[in-house]
């Protein structure tokens, strides 16, 4: 969320509000307190967007809070710690009855909810009292009893609350989706889709709890009326973070929502960030992480569309972020249908791509290299890719991305770094059963590059797995071309089983100092 990204200095002033008022509301028992007229007056004025990002704000931020001092508890628990457990314990208290007082205050919570309150706040009291019981008493046995018993009553807080905060996240979803679906205010509309957004960004449970409550169904709604084309964009981000999650994909899907996707992508009258969002979905739903694939059924009736117009997107995009999106979206669809690949062959997208590759505009990080290299690397396992990679000087620049290596220090840019010179290994490799690829690789001196990745770990990064790839590619070639390689290298990298040659290679530079 947006709150969450501020400096250090600023979130611990914020926190210790927080703090501060829990320790406020629990001596006075949260007894109202007067407000002047002209300051009520002022506290009406607040608009509903705002309660609601607040509202949104305390529960996670509240919830962060207990829950960490429930983790406090276990930890001093299994320690013995008792008078730094009856603290926590207090301290953990405090919390919850603040975060309820006022919630209820900002919300009519529902009855099922506040039943939830009310026992949570029983549990939260008893075991204040339980661990206040151990302080005074040095009993060995008498603490080990009550150790299993504040663990059990630990445990049931934890789950109790854990399933509070749920519901009334829940409660605060809704909200947001009424909004979505009953205001005609582009404002509103626009609001209620930014805070559902930042909420994905909270982790996978509550992009579950969001995809629960009909968010996907309400997005897609706007997304299917052109009097609400300018929020396009702003829906399908959000619809693809929900997408994370299986629940995501399950309402996507139960709404046709890749034929919406297919609808947008193939309108080229659509702005391109509309366009791009929809690449990002289909990137999204078709990521190869996902272990259900129950909805690529409906996919691929669409996936002709879909695949044509998202390589045209990668041809005619205007920066970097369009063509990574549509480019990744290519990328996870050649896995899972040889029949994408196909179609991209007729498309001329081994052209379109190397052309990509040439402008820095479009392609300007190892991630877009990443998806590029890819895409080539699925394509290579058809035979009749060889002459336009040929045509299209695509060995020369297979051997540059062999000598991708990071800007920055940044492990995520270094991970990327590798899947690139491994997946470009892995194209040559493949590519190289034509002899003519073969002999123009070693041309070019893509022998020497090889083995250099081979010896140099520091050249892979101290990848494995680019080191195998390699490996692969090497012997490919010197099956082709046996005098490319001298007899040193031919001993060591080619002539035992692979599996020697990488243990070979792997140990290098091992010290045994």
């Amino acid at each position: 969320m947006h709150s969450l990204q501020v400096d250090s200095v600023q979130r611990w002033m914020e926190d210790l509000r927080h703090m501060t008022e829990v320790e406020c509301m629990c001596v006075l028992q949260a007894k109202a307190i007067g407000v002047e007229e002209d300051a009520q007056g002022e506290l009406i004025v607040a608009t509903r967007d705002h309660v609601a990002r607040d509202n949104l704000q305390t529960l996670l931020r509240r919830g962060l809070v207990v829950s960490t001092e429930l983790g406090k508890m276990f930890q001093r628990l299994e320690k013995g710690l008792w008078q730094r457990v009856h603290s926590t314990a207090v301290r953990a208290n405090c919390h919850v009855r603040s975060l309820v007082h006022e919630y209820s205050a900002a919300r009519n919570t529902p009855s099922e909810m506040q039943k939830y309150e009310k026992s949570l706040l029983e549990k939260c009291m008893e075991l204040t009292t339980i661990t206040e019981k151990c302080l005074h008493t040095e009993d060995e046995f008498f603490l080990k009893s009550m150790r299993e018993a504040i663990n059990e009553i630990l445990t049931d807080v934890s789950d109790s609350f854990s399933h509070m905060i749920d519901m009334a996240l829940a409660n605060e979803i809704q909200i947001l989706i009424r909004q979505i679906e009953l205001s005609d205010s582009m404002y509103t509309i626009g609001s209620a889709i930014s805070n559902l957004l930042s909420l994905t960004q909270d982790g996978p449970q509550l992009c579950r709890i969001i995809a629960k409550e009909g968010a996907v169904v309400a997005l897609f709604k706007i997304c299917r009326q052109d009097c609400f084309s300018d929020l396009y964009a702003h829906a399908l981000r959000a619809v693809a973070s929900i997408c994370c999650v299986e629940e995501g994909i399950n309402q996507l899907e139960k709404v046709d929502g890749i034929l919406c996707l297919a609808d947008i992508l193939t309108d080229e009258n659509r702005a391109e960030s509309a366009r791009a969002e929809a690449a990002a979905v289909v990137a999204q739903i078709t990521s190869p992480r996902h272990t259900s694939t129950q909805h690529l059924g409906s996919f691929l009736e669409s996936m002709e569309d879909i695949v044509t117009a998202l390589i045209k997107l990668c041809g005619s995009a205007s920066c970097g972020e369009v063509f990574l999106l549509a480019s990744a979206a290519l990328a996870n669809i050649t896995f899972f249908d040889s029949m994408a690949c196909e179609i991209l062959l007729q498309l001329n997208a081994i052209h379109i791509l190397l052309q990509a590759c040439k402008d820095r505009q479009r392609v300007d990080t190892p991630y877009s290299k990443d998806q590029v290299v890819t895409i080539l690397a699925n394509l290579s396992v058809l035979e009749q890719s060889a002459p336009e990679v040929l045509q299209e000087k695509g060995v020369e620049r297979l051997l540059q991305l062999l000598g991708e290596k990071p800007s920055s220090s940044s492990p995520s840019e270094g991970a990327a770094c590798e899947r690139v010179q491994q997946k470009a290994a892995v194209t040559l490799a493949r590519l190289s059963r034509d002899p003519d690829i073969a002999q123009t690789a070693i041309q070019l001196q893509a022998v020497p590059r090889l083995i250099q990745l081979c010896r140099s770990p520091a050249e892979r990064n101290n990848s494995d797995s680019v080191l195998v790839a390699c490996l692969a590619a090497l012997r490919r070639l010197a099956a082709g071309c046996p005098d490319s390689i001298e007899a040193t290298d031919h001993q060591q990298l080619i002539k035992p089983r692979l599996v020697d040659s990488f243990l070979l290679c792997s140990n290098m530079e091992e010290s045994f100092v």
